[in-house]
């Protein structure tokens, strides 16, 4: 009994997912609803029309011994005025159908690019951009394919079909009967095949997903390949992934051909079944030459909706495979939302509190941080430092909310975060990180990416400030010149001051330096610390880092270790009590004397 309710209880679940679903997908295909109404309008009257054609067909052979010219110049006169009518129709239909699954295309991917764009991080599952973008191409295109099917082939075949049966019951109920018999067995053919289909398709999607995410990897790293000489075999790697996709593609182009061809053969045994019945009828006079050729036509027009609703069957079932993979990525945790009462965060003067916070990624997890209490007056500048692990990245992940403390609360001004819109506070915190990221595009676009409606001499006077001006102009093409994917064309000091210059014509009020001057050697370290002193006067200043010369001249310094601030104070301040920061200077300190005169 226990098993039957759950057995019940399971396909009341599945049922009301698929209902769910539907009704997602109908609200993307809704605001094409007039589009939609007259493409359905032209095929119905396509599908009526190619259903009369036959009876023309009919009322020309049987007139054709009697010898009436006008009747048989009619009914040809009919035959072309149809064939003409279908084609205009269909050329029209054509157009909307393609304009109105380009419209449904866009909807589709404007909703998962906006998620992407608001996920915390890509390809933290595990499967990597390569593979969610793979996913997404595969997935948008199958549920398109599918809609398109759904709303413009299904709905005019039944048309067809039911105009037909009509028809033929009434010329001739034992020949229709006949066909009858024969018409649903492409459709149950279809049906036995579509479960190994719908597999197939989930194997191959998955394959690729995994190829391309790991030739994205590759291309990425492609520096790395190269110094470790594995070109080959990342070469090998990516086609012997592919031999054995279209391994599977093969076999499937078998299995469906083998389908096909069963159907096809239905298909033919109900044709030779008529005309062999309809043949015996005429010669036993209880049929016209009319209604056999008439019966031919709609035989010939009655299998091929009926293997066509046999294929849409078989797209729907494998857009299964797509809606759930469009949909995982439409219903992934997406960063935090602006509450429904959030207020724009107008100017801000650069205040910030970290009151009580406490801050774990998983209940179950150990507390990333706990009770930090921490005030930055406006202006001031505050070294965060500490052990990998302590803590540091996350505590700049709260002051931008990307994520929301489990416990206490993060101040701007005197207002919680959690009450004002996101955006208007992210447009006021500038962030330089240890690998600045920049676009392939030109100088001038990536230093005013921030403030895109910047003018060239505020460009030029923030390069300058990030001495990076001097280096720009001897560029090919100047603040023109295109800087290569992630900067490439680029040196690391290069790249950095350009992150610097960017940040400065934002001139936000808050700003956060994580560990933006590690990966330097020590004269462009020099370059861009004079940069960062220009950056940071008059705004309140988060440092992240390890190098002593980066937080030494901090108004104040935050030692953190296991997820708590461990001491805080002064440079001075803090050697004087020789505990955590003195025992990291002290380390940094030996790291510079050589062994022997140590």
């Amino acid at each position: 009994m226990a098993v039957e309710v759950s057995v019940a209880t399971a396909v009341e679940a599945a049922s009301d997912r698929r209902q769910r679903r539907s009704r997602r997908l109908l609200a993307f295909v809704r605001p094409h609803r007039r589009s939609i109404a007259g493409i359905l309008g032209l095929t119905f009257a396509v599908a009526a029309a190619n259903a009369c054609e036959p009876l023309v067909m009919k009322l020309l052979f049987d007139r054709l011994g009697e010898g009436a010219v006008g009747t048989v110049l009619a009914a040809v006169g009919g035959l072309a005025t149809i064939a003409i009518a279908r084609e205009i129709s269909n050329s029209i239909a054509n157009w909307l159908t393609w304009r109105t699954r380009l419209g449904m295309h866009n909807a589709l991917l404007d909703a998962v690019i906006e998620r992407l764009h608001r996920l915390p991080r890509i390809g933290d599952d595990g499967e990597g951009v390569g593979g969610v973008m793979t996913r997404l191409d595969r997935g948008i295109q199958g549920i398109v394919g599918a809609l398109g099917e759904v709303s413009f082939g299904i709905l005019p075949s039944l048309t067809y079909l039911l105009f037909s049966i009509v028809a033929m019951f009434r010329l001739d109920a034992r020949l229709a009967c006949i066909v009858l018999l024969f018409a649903p067995l492409p459709a149950l053919i279809a049906m036995f095949a579509s479960p190994a289909q719908v597999s197939r398709e989930r194997i191959l999607l998955d394959r690729w997903a995994k190829l391309y995410s790991r030739f994205n990897e590759v291309l990425s790293g492609i520096v790395t390949v190269r110094s470790f000489a594995m070109e080959d075999a990342e070469k090998q790697r990516f086609l012997r992934g592919v031999g054995e996709a279209n391994a599977i593609v093969v076999r499937g182009v078998a299995f469906d051909s083998r389908v096909g061809a069963a159907q096809n053969l239905a298909a033919a045994a109900g044709r030779i079944a008529a005309i062999g019945f309809g043949a015996w009828l005429v010669m036993q006079g209880e049929a016209t030459l009319g209604t056999v050729v008439a019966f031919l036509a709609y035989i010939n027009g009655l299998f091929a909706p009926v293997q066509g609703l046999s294929g849409t069957y078989k797209t729907l079932r494998n857009a299964s495979v797509s809606v759930d993979t469009v949909f995982g990525i439409l219903d992934s945790q997406q960063r935090l939302g602006d509450a429904a009462d959030a207020v724009d965060a107008g100017p801000l003067v650069g205040e910030v509190e970290f009151r009580d916070v406490s801050f774990s990624y998983d209940v179950s997890d150990r507390p990333q941080l706990s009770q930090i209490n921490l005030h930055a007056v406006p202006g001031e500048m505050i070294a965060v430092v500490g052990p990998s692990g302590a803590g540091k990245t996350t505590l700049m992940s709260l002051l931008q909310r990307f994520s929301d403390p489990t416990a206490g609360s993060v101040l701007i001004d005197g207002k919680d975060l959690r009450t004002l819109k996101q955006d208007s506070v992210r447009r006021q915190i500038g962030v330089v990180l240890q690998d600045a990221m920049l676009f392939n595009v030109s100088v001038r676009e990536n230093i005013a990416y921030g403030r895109p409606d910047a003018s060239l001499e505020e460009i030029i006077a923030a390069a300058q400030a990030a001495n990076a001006h001097e280096f720009v102009s001897a560029l090919p093409d100047g603040y023109e010149t295109s800087v290569g994917e992630r900067g490439n064309r680029l040196s690391a000091g290069e790249r950095q001051r350009i992150a610097i210059a960017r940040a400065l014509l934002k001139n936000p009020p808050i700003l956060i330096l994580d560990e933006a001057t590690s990966a330097l050697d020590v004269e462009l370290e020099a370059l861009v610390q004079e940069a960062l002193e220009r950056l940071v006067r008059g705004r309140t200043t988060f440092v992240i880092a390890h190098r002593l010369s980066t937080v030494v001249n901090a108004d104040r310094i935050v030692v953190l270790r296991e997820g708590r601030i461990a001491e805080e104070g002064t440079h001075d301040e803090l050697l004087d009590r020789r505990e955590h920061y003195s025992a990291f200077v002290d380390r940094q300190v030996r790291s510079f004397i050589r062994p022997a005169a140590a």
